[in-house]
Protein backbone atom coordinates (compact mmCIF):
# COMPACT_ATOMS: atom_id res chain seq x y z
CA UNK A 1 0.00 0.00 0.00
CA UNK A 2 1.13 3.23 -0.86
CA UNK A 3 1.65 6.26 1.98
CA UNK A 4 -0.90 8.15 0.51
CA UNK A 5 -3.10 5.10 0.29
CA UNK A 6 -2.65 4.60 3.99
CA UNK A 7 -2.98 8.37 4.78
CA UNK A 8 -6.37 7.92 2.52
CA UNK A 9 -7.23 4.57 4.64
CA UNK A 10 -6.69 6.28 8.19
CA UNK A 11 -8.82 9.46 7.29
CA UNK A 12 -11.66 7.49 5.96
CA UNK A 13 -11.65 5.30 9.18
CA UNK A 14 -11.79 8.68 11.37
CA UNK A 15 -14.27 10.25 9.77
CA UNK A 16 -16.30 7.01 10.09
CA UNK A 17 -15.62 6.83 14.21
CA UNK A 18 -18.42 7.73 16.74
CA UNK A 19 -17.49 11.18 17.47
CA UNK A 20 -17.12 10.37 20.81
CA UNK A 21 -13.87 8.53 20.02
CA UNK A 22 -12.65 11.25 17.87
CA UNK A 23 -9.94 13.28 20.20
CA UNK A 24 -11.15 16.67 20.69
CA UNK A 25 -9.23 19.90 23.36
CA UNK A 26 -10.59 20.27 26.74
CA UNK A 27 -13.16 22.85 26.12
CA UNK A 28 -12.42 26.56 27.88
CA UNK A 29 -15.12 28.91 29.82
CA UNK A 30 -15.49 31.10 26.47
CA UNK A 31 -17.38 33.69 28.89
CA UNK A 32 -13.58 34.51 29.92
CA UNK A 33 -12.97 35.30 25.83
CA UNK A 34 -15.43 38.27 26.67
CA UNK A 35 -13.15 40.45 28.99
CA UNK A 36 -12.01 43.62 28.08
CA UNK A 37 -7.99 43.95 28.20
CA UNK A 38 -6.30 42.80 31.75
CA UNK A 39 -7.70 43.31 35.16
CA UNK A 40 -7.56 46.95 35.95
CA UNK A 41 -4.40 46.82 38.24
CA UNK A 42 -2.38 44.39 36.39
CA UNK A 43 -2.83 46.22 33.38
CA UNK A 44 -1.89 49.21 35.69
CA UNK A 45 1.31 46.95 37.08
CA UNK A 46 1.78 46.22 33.08
CA UNK A 47 1.92 50.36 32.02
CA UNK A 48 4.70 50.65 35.27
CA UNK A 49 6.71 47.85 34.10
CA UNK A 50 6.92 49.14 30.63
CA UNK A 51 8.00 53.04 31.87
CA UNK A 52 10.67 51.23 34.45
CA UNK A 53 12.27 49.09 31.60
CA UNK A 54 11.97 52.07 29.15
CA UNK A 55 13.55 54.91 31.95
CA UNK A 56 15.17 53.48 34.31
CA UNK A 57 16.68 56.12 36.32
CA UNK A 58 13.38 58.01 36.50
CA UNK A 59 12.08 55.03 37.80
CA UNK A 60 13.86 55.54 41.38
CA UNK A 61 12.08 58.28 42.30
CA UNK A 62 8.60 56.07 41.55
CA UNK A 63 5.78 57.20 44.13
CA UNK A 64 2.68 54.21 44.06
CA UNK A 65 -0.57 55.34 45.09
CA UNK A 66 -2.78 53.36 42.50
CA UNK A 67 -3.47 49.89 44.27
CA UNK A 68 -4.79 50.25 47.86
CA UNK A 69 -2.60 48.45 49.68
CA UNK A 70 -1.36 49.15 52.40
CA UNK A 71 2.24 50.22 53.79
CA UNK A 72 2.65 50.19 57.39
CA UNK A 73 3.18 47.26 59.74
CA UNK A 74 0.48 45.36 61.02
CA UNK A 75 -0.36 45.98 64.42
CA UNK A 76 2.23 44.52 67.02
CA UNK A 77 -1.28 43.09 69.01
CA UNK A 78 -1.54 40.84 65.91
CA UNK A 79 2.16 39.67 65.20
CA UNK A 80 2.76 38.73 68.43
CA UNK A 81 -1.03 36.44 68.60
CA UNK A 82 0.60 35.19 65.59
CA UNK A 83 3.86 34.26 66.73
CA UNK A 84 2.40 32.73 69.75
CA UNK A 85 0.06 30.24 67.67
CA UNK A 86 3.01 29.18 65.42
CA UNK A 87 4.77 27.96 68.58
CA UNK A 88 1.33 25.99 69.71
CA UNK A 89 1.74 24.39 65.57
CA UNK A 90 4.96 22.99 67.16
CA UNK A 91 3.79 21.59 70.43
CA UNK A 92 2.03 18.20 69.98
CA UNK A 93 -0.13 18.94 72.86
CA UNK A 94 -1.38 22.58 71.31
CA UNK A 95 -1.09 21.15 67.34
CA UNK A 96 -3.77 21.79 65.45
CA UNK A 97 -4.78 20.96 62.16
CA UNK A 98 -7.48 21.38 59.57
CA UNK A 99 -10.11 23.75 61.16
CA UNK A 100 -13.43 24.67 60.45
CA UNK A 101 -14.19 26.15 57.11
CA UNK A 102 -16.58 28.75 58.09
CA UNK A 103 -13.91 30.05 60.84
CA UNK A 104 -12.69 29.04 65.18
CA UNK A 105 -15.50 29.78 66.96
CA UNK A 106 -12.77 32.23 69.08
CA UNK A 107 -12.83 35.07 66.10
CA UNK A 108 -16.68 34.44 65.16
CA UNK A 109 -17.91 35.52 68.35
CA UNK A 110 -15.02 38.11 68.45
CA UNK A 111 -16.43 39.55 65.94
CA UNK A 112 -20.23 39.25 66.78
CA UNK A 113 -19.45 40.80 70.23
CA UNK A 114 -17.07 44.31 68.30
CA UNK A 115 -18.15 44.94 64.77
CA UNK A 116 -21.26 44.13 65.17
CA UNK A 117 -22.47 45.04 69.39
CA UNK A 118 -26.74 45.61 69.02
CA UNK A 119 -26.90 45.25 65.61
CA UNK A 120 -28.48 41.41 66.16
CA UNK A 121 -25.69 39.88 64.04
CA UNK A 122 -24.67 36.08 65.84
CA UNK A 123 -21.26 34.36 65.92
CA UNK A 124 -23.12 31.71 63.47
CA UNK A 125 -23.90 34.47 60.65
CA UNK A 126 -20.19 34.93 60.34
CA UNK A 127 -17.88 33.32 57.91
CA UNK A 128 -14.00 33.85 57.89
CA UNK A 129 -12.25 33.75 54.80
CA UNK A 130 -8.86 35.12 52.98
CA UNK A 131 -10.24 37.95 51.41
CA UNK A 132 -13.52 40.49 50.70
CA UNK A 133 -12.17 40.49 47.22
CA UNK A 134 -12.59 36.50 46.87
CA UNK A 135 -16.04 36.27 49.05
CA UNK A 136 -17.74 39.19 46.32
CA UNK A 137 -16.80 37.02 43.63
CA UNK A 138 -17.36 33.51 45.07
CA UNK A 139 -20.90 34.71 46.35
CA UNK A 140 -21.89 34.39 42.92
CA UNK A 141 -21.52 30.48 43.21
CA UNK A 142 -25.09 30.53 45.18
CA UNK A 143 -26.86 32.31 42.61
CA UNK A 144 -28.41 30.79 39.46
CA UNK A 145 -28.62 32.68 36.16
CA UNK A 146 -31.48 34.90 34.86
CA UNK A 147 -30.36 37.20 37.92
CA UNK A 148 -30.63 41.01 36.60
CA UNK A 149 -28.01 42.38 38.46
CA UNK A 150 -27.27 45.82 39.07
CA UNK A 151 -23.56 47.60 39.65
CA UNK A 152 -22.67 50.92 40.03
CA UNK A 153 -20.74 52.87 37.74
CA UNK A 154 -17.66 53.65 38.64
CA UNK A 155 -17.37 50.41 40.56
CA UNK A 156 -15.00 47.98 42.08
CA UNK A 157 -13.81 45.97 38.92
CA UNK A 158 -14.14 42.20 40.62
CA UNK A 159 -17.83 42.88 40.37
CA UNK A 160 -18.10 43.30 37.20
CA UNK A 161 -15.66 40.91 35.90
CA UNK A 162 -16.44 38.07 38.06
CA UNK A 163 -20.48 38.44 36.69
CA UNK A 164 -18.78 38.14 33.15
CA UNK A 165 -16.52 34.98 33.95
CA UNK A 166 -19.98 33.61 35.62
CA UNK A 167 -21.88 33.89 32.40
CA UNK A 168 -24.10 36.32 33.77
CA UNK A 169 -23.76 38.90 30.62
CA UNK A 170 -23.51 39.53 27.36
CA UNK A 171 -20.66 41.32 25.35
CA UNK A 172 -19.13 44.48 25.84
CA UNK A 173 -19.96 47.72 24.29
CA UNK A 174 -17.86 50.55 22.84
CA UNK A 175 -17.92 52.16 26.49
CA UNK A 176 -17.25 48.42 27.85
CA UNK A 177 -20.71 48.09 29.26
CA UNK A 178 -21.80 44.75 29.55
CA UNK A 179 -25.00 43.07 28.37
CA UNK A 180 -27.23 41.98 30.77
CA UNK A 181 -25.88 44.44 33.21
CA UNK A 182 -27.93 47.45 34.56
CA UNK A 183 -25.28 50.22 35.53
CA UNK A 184 -26.51 52.61 38.21
CA UNK A 185 -24.65 56.18 37.46
CA UNK A 186 -22.72 57.61 39.51
CA UNK A 187 -22.31 61.38 39.27
CA UNK A 188 -20.96 64.05 40.60
CA UNK A 189 -24.29 65.71 40.24
CA UNK A 190 -25.56 62.62 42.53
CA UNK A 191 -22.89 63.02 44.94
CA UNK A 192 -21.90 59.43 43.28
CA UNK A 193 -24.69 58.08 45.08
CA UNK A 194 -26.81 56.17 42.72
CA UNK A 195 -30.64 56.63 41.76
CA UNK A 196 -32.66 53.60 42.99
CA UNK A 197 -33.76 52.02 39.59
CA UNK A 198 -37.16 52.76 38.00
CA UNK A 199 -36.87 48.39 37.10
CA UNK A 200 -36.79 45.63 39.37
CA UNK A 201 -33.25 43.77 39.91
CA UNK A 202 -32.61 40.41 41.81
CA UNK A 203 -28.80 41.50 42.86
CA UNK A 204 -27.42 44.88 43.89
CA UNK A 205 -23.83 45.84 44.14
CA UNK A 206 -23.04 49.00 46.71
CA UNK A 207 -19.50 49.97 48.47
CA UNK A 208 -19.32 52.07 51.00
CA UNK A 209 -17.70 53.90 51.81
CA UNK A 210 -17.15 53.55 48.47
CA UNK A 211 -14.24 52.14 46.52
CA UNK A 212 -13.08 54.39 44.22
CA UNK A 213 -14.61 57.51 45.08
CA UNK A 214 -14.05 57.52 48.66
CA UNK A 215 -18.01 58.74 48.96
CA UNK A 216 -20.23 57.84 51.48
CA UNK A 217 -23.95 57.05 51.75
CA UNK A 218 -26.04 58.41 54.30
CA UNK A 219 -28.42 56.70 56.52
CA UNK A 220 -31.20 57.84 54.60
CA UNK A 221 -29.96 57.12 50.77
CA UNK A 222 -29.37 53.02 52.67
CA UNK A 223 -32.93 53.21 54.20
CA UNK A 224 -34.22 53.65 50.52
CA UNK A 225 -31.96 51.30 49.18
CA UNK A 226 -33.19 48.82 51.62
CA UNK A 227 -37.30 49.34 51.29
CA UNK A 228 -36.89 48.83 47.56
CA UNK A 229 -34.61 45.53 48.35
CA UNK A 230 -37.11 44.55 50.26
CA UNK A 231 -40.39 45.66 48.23
CA UNK A 232 -38.45 44.10 45.12
CA UNK A 233 -37.11 40.45 47.07
CA UNK A 234 -33.83 41.42 45.74
CA UNK A 235 -30.60 40.89 47.30
CA UNK A 236 -27.93 43.42 48.34
CA UNK A 237 -24.24 42.45 48.34
CA UNK A 238 -23.03 45.51 50.68
CA UNK A 239 -19.11 45.66 50.67
CA UNK A 240 -18.23 47.27 53.89
CA UNK A 241 -14.53 46.81 53.91
CA UNK A 242 -13.63 50.15 54.46
CA UNK A 243 -16.15 51.20 57.55
CA UNK A 244 -13.20 51.94 59.92
CA UNK A 245 -12.15 54.74 58.24
CA UNK A 246 -15.30 56.40 58.82
CA UNK A 247 -15.06 59.82 60.70
CA UNK A 248 -18.53 60.51 60.37
CA UNK A 249 -20.17 59.10 62.96
CA UNK A 250 -23.97 59.75 61.38
CA UNK A 251 -22.48 57.72 58.14
CA UNK A 252 -23.75 53.67 59.14
CA UNK A 253 -20.93 51.20 59.61
CA UNK A 254 -22.95 48.58 58.66
CA UNK A 255 -25.78 47.78 56.34
CA UNK A 256 -27.45 46.20 59.38
CA UNK A 257 -27.82 49.44 60.96
CA UNK A 258 -30.76 50.01 58.41
CA UNK A 259 -33.84 48.84 59.94
CA UNK A 260 -35.04 45.35 57.66
CA UNK A 261 -31.33 44.99 56.31
CA UNK A 262 -31.18 41.58 58.00
CA UNK A 263 -33.85 40.31 55.72
CA UNK A 264 -32.53 41.09 51.87
CA UNK A 265 -28.64 42.10 52.80
CA UNK A 266 -25.30 40.01 52.94
CA UNK A 267 -22.12 42.48 54.13
CA UNK A 268 -18.83 41.57 53.52
CA UNK A 269 -15.83 43.22 55.26
CA UNK A 270 -11.71 42.63 55.52
CA UNK A 271 -8.98 42.85 58.17
CA UNK A 272 -6.96 44.47 54.79
CA UNK A 273 -7.16 47.70 55.53
CA UNK A 274 -7.91 48.48 59.40
CA UNK A 275 -5.32 46.05 60.35
CA UNK A 276 -3.06 46.05 57.94
CA UNK A 277 -3.55 42.55 56.67
CA UNK A 278 -3.15 42.55 53.08
CA UNK A 279 -0.13 40.56 52.80
CA UNK A 280 -1.39 38.05 55.92
CA UNK A 281 -5.06 37.44 54.36
CA UNK A 282 -8.50 37.37 56.69
CA UNK A 283 -11.57 38.49 56.07
CA UNK A 284 -15.34 37.67 56.78
CA UNK A 285 -18.92 37.49 55.07
CA UNK A 286 -21.95 38.18 57.20
CA UNK A 287 -25.19 36.31 56.27
CA UNK A 288 -28.10 36.16 58.55
CA UNK A 289 -30.32 33.56 59.15
CA UNK A 290 -33.23 35.35 57.26
CA UNK A 291 -31.96 36.67 53.83
CA UNK A 292 -33.40 34.19 51.71
CA UNK A 293 -33.43 32.68 47.88
CA UNK A 294 -35.91 31.48 46.09
CA UNK A 295 -35.69 28.36 43.81
CA UNK A 296 -37.86 28.24 40.93
CA UNK A 297 -40.70 26.69 42.43
CA UNK A 298 -40.64 29.18 44.73
CA UNK A 299 -39.47 27.47 48.23
CA UNK A 300 -37.40 29.90 49.95
CA UNK A 301 -33.88 28.83 50.86
CA UNK A 302 -32.05 30.77 53.83
CA UNK A 303 -28.71 31.67 51.81
CA UNK A 304 -26.34 31.09 54.83
CA UNK A 305 -26.93 27.31 54.32
CA UNK A 306 -25.71 27.48 50.25
CA UNK A 307 -22.88 30.06 51.37
CA UNK A 308 -21.72 27.29 54.62
CA UNK A 309 -22.41 24.85 51.71
CA UNK A 310 -20.09 26.37 49.05
CA UNK A 311 -17.19 27.59 51.50
CA UNK A 312 -17.16 23.32 53.38
CA UNK A 313 -16.54 22.64 49.87
CA UNK A 314 -14.13 25.26 47.82
CA UNK A 315 -12.22 26.10 51.08
CA UNK A 316 -10.71 25.14 53.52
CA UNK A 317 -10.57 28.36 56.43
CA UNK A 318 -8.36 30.58 57.22
CA UNK A 319 -4.72 29.39 58.72
CA UNK A 320 -4.86 28.73 62.29
CA UNK A 321 -2.22 31.83 63.04
CA UNK A 322 -3.85 34.41 61.02
CA UNK A 323 -6.98 33.79 62.62
CA UNK A 324 -5.57 34.37 65.60
CA UNK A 325 -3.80 37.79 64.52
CA UNK A 326 -7.44 38.70 63.59
CA UNK A 327 -8.79 37.95 67.18
CA UNK A 328 -6.14 40.25 68.47
CA UNK A 329 -7.06 42.97 67.00
CA UNK A 330 -10.22 43.39 69.00
CA UNK A 331 -7.99 43.26 71.57
CA UNK A 332 -7.60 46.68 74.12
CA UNK A 333 -4.30 46.97 72.40
CA UNK A 334 -5.65 45.54 68.82
CA UNK A 335 -8.34 48.64 68.94
CA UNK A 336 -5.54 51.47 69.60
CA UNK A 337 -2.93 50.29 67.06
CA UNK A 338 -5.98 50.21 64.58
CA UNK A 339 -6.86 53.54 65.37
CA UNK A 340 -3.78 54.88 65.18
CA UNK A 341 -3.50 53.58 61.57
CA UNK A 342 -6.32 54.77 60.11
CA UNK A 343 -5.40 58.18 61.47
CA UNK A 344 -2.37 58.33 60.02
CA UNK A 345 -3.87 57.25 56.43
CA UNK A 346 -7.13 59.74 56.92
CA UNK A 347 -4.27 62.01 57.53
CA UNK A 348 -2.54 61.19 54.35
CA UNK A 349 -6.22 61.70 52.69
CA UNK A 350 -6.39 65.02 54.18
CA UNK A 351 -3.03 66.32 52.39
CA UNK A 352 -3.95 64.84 49.33
CA UNK A 353 -7.25 66.65 48.73
CA UNK A 354 -6.39 69.79 50.28
CA UNK A 355 -3.09 69.77 47.79
CA UNK A 356 -5.51 68.89 44.90
CA UNK A 357 -8.32 71.30 45.92
CA UNK A 358 -5.26 74.02 46.14
CA UNK A 359 -4.74 73.23 42.41
CA UNK A 360 -8.10 74.36 41.55
CA UNK A 361 -9.04 70.65 41.11
CA UNK A 362 -12.49 68.76 42.33
CA UNK A 363 -12.24 66.39 44.71
CA UNK A 364 -14.47 64.00 46.44
CA UNK A 365 -13.61 60.84 49.29
CA UNK A 366 -10.44 61.21 50.94
CA UNK A 367 -12.97 62.04 54.19
CA UNK A 368 -14.34 59.25 55.71
CA UNK A 369 -12.38 56.78 53.18
CA UNK A 370 -8.52 56.51 52.16
CA UNK A 371 -9.14 57.26 48.68
CA UNK A 372 -9.20 60.69 46.98
CA UNK A 373 -11.38 60.74 43.88
CA UNK A 374 -9.84 63.85 41.27
CA UNK A 375 -11.46 65.34 38.64
CA UNK A 376 -8.75 65.62 35.45
CA UNK A 377 -8.26 69.07 34.60
CA UNK A 378 -9.58 70.08 31.28
CA UNK A 379 -9.58 68.26 28.08
CA UNK A 380 -7.11 65.49 30.06
CA UNK A 381 -8.61 62.14 29.91
CA UNK A 382 -8.17 59.79 32.80
CA UNK A 383 -5.43 57.07 31.03
CA UNK A 384 -3.88 60.39 29.84
CA UNK A 385 -3.68 61.66 33.71
CA UNK A 386 -2.51 58.62 33.99
CA UNK A 387 0.94 58.76 31.62
CA UNK A 388 0.90 62.52 32.83
CA UNK A 389 1.63 61.40 36.25
CA UNK A 390 4.04 58.73 35.81
CA UNK A 391 6.18 60.19 32.79
CA UNK A 392 6.11 63.86 34.39
CA UNK A 393 5.87 63.22 38.46
CA UNK A 394 6.95 59.56 38.56
CA UNK A 395 3.58 58.99 40.99
CA UNK A 396 1.34 55.54 39.75
CA UNK A 397 -2.52 56.93 40.19
CA UNK A 398 -5.30 54.76 39.17
CA UNK A 399 -7.39 56.17 36.06
CA UNK A 400 -11.30 56.32 36.49
CA UNK A 401 -12.39 54.70 33.13
CA UNK A 402 -10.40 52.08 34.39
CA UNK A 403 -13.66 51.23 36.82
CA UNK A 404 -16.15 52.13 34.44
CA UNK A 405 -17.51 54.29 31.89
CA UNK A 406 -18.74 56.83 34.49
CA UNK A 407 -15.19 57.32 35.57
CA UNK A 408 -13.86 58.82 32.69
CA UNK A 409 -12.71 62.34 33.72
CA UNK A 410 -11.51 61.41 37.30
CA UNK A 411 -8.64 59.59 38.55
CA UNK A 412 -8.04 57.86 42.21
CA UNK A 413 -5.19 58.85 44.60
CA UNK A 414 -4.69 56.38 47.41
CA UNK A 415 -4.00 57.48 51.06
CA UNK A 416 -2.06 54.27 51.59
CA UNK A 417 1.44 55.14 52.06
CA UNK A 418 4.06 56.80 54.26
CA UNK A 419 3.86 60.56 54.91
CA UNK A 420 6.92 61.12 53.82
CA UNK A 421 5.60 59.88 49.87
CA UNK A 422 2.48 61.73 50.44
CA UNK A 423 4.20 64.51 51.47
CA UNK A 424 6.35 64.20 48.31
CA UNK A 425 3.82 63.34 46.49
CA UNK A 426 1.67 66.68 47.08
CA UNK A 427 4.49 68.64 45.86
CA UNK A 428 5.12 67.10 42.94
CA UNK A 429 1.05 67.52 42.40
CA UNK A 430 1.33 70.99 41.48
CA UNK A 431 3.99 70.77 38.65
CA UNK A 432 1.72 68.46 36.85
CA UNK A 433 -1.76 71.09 36.49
Amino acid sequence: MARGDFVGVISIATRAWPRYLVPIMARINENFQKLKAGYLFPEIARRVNAYTDAEPEKAKRLIRCGIGDVTEPVPVAAREAMKKAVDELGDRGSFRGYGPEQGYPFLRESIAQNAYEGLGIEAGDIYVSDGSKCDSGNILDIFGQGNKIAVTDPVYPVYVDTNVMAGNTGEANEAGEYEGLIYLKCTAENGFVPAIPEEKVDLIYLCYPNNPTGTTATREQLEEWVAYALKNDAVILYDAAYEAFVQDDSIPRSIYEIEGAHKCAIEFRSFSKNGGFTGVRCAYTVIPETVTGSTGSGERVPLKDLWGRRHSTKFNGASYPVQRGAEAIYSEAGKAEVAELVKHYMTNAKLLREACEGLGLKVWGGENAPYVWVGCPEGVTSWGMFDKMLEGAQVVVTPGAGFGAAGEGFFRISAFNSRENVEEVCRRLSSMV
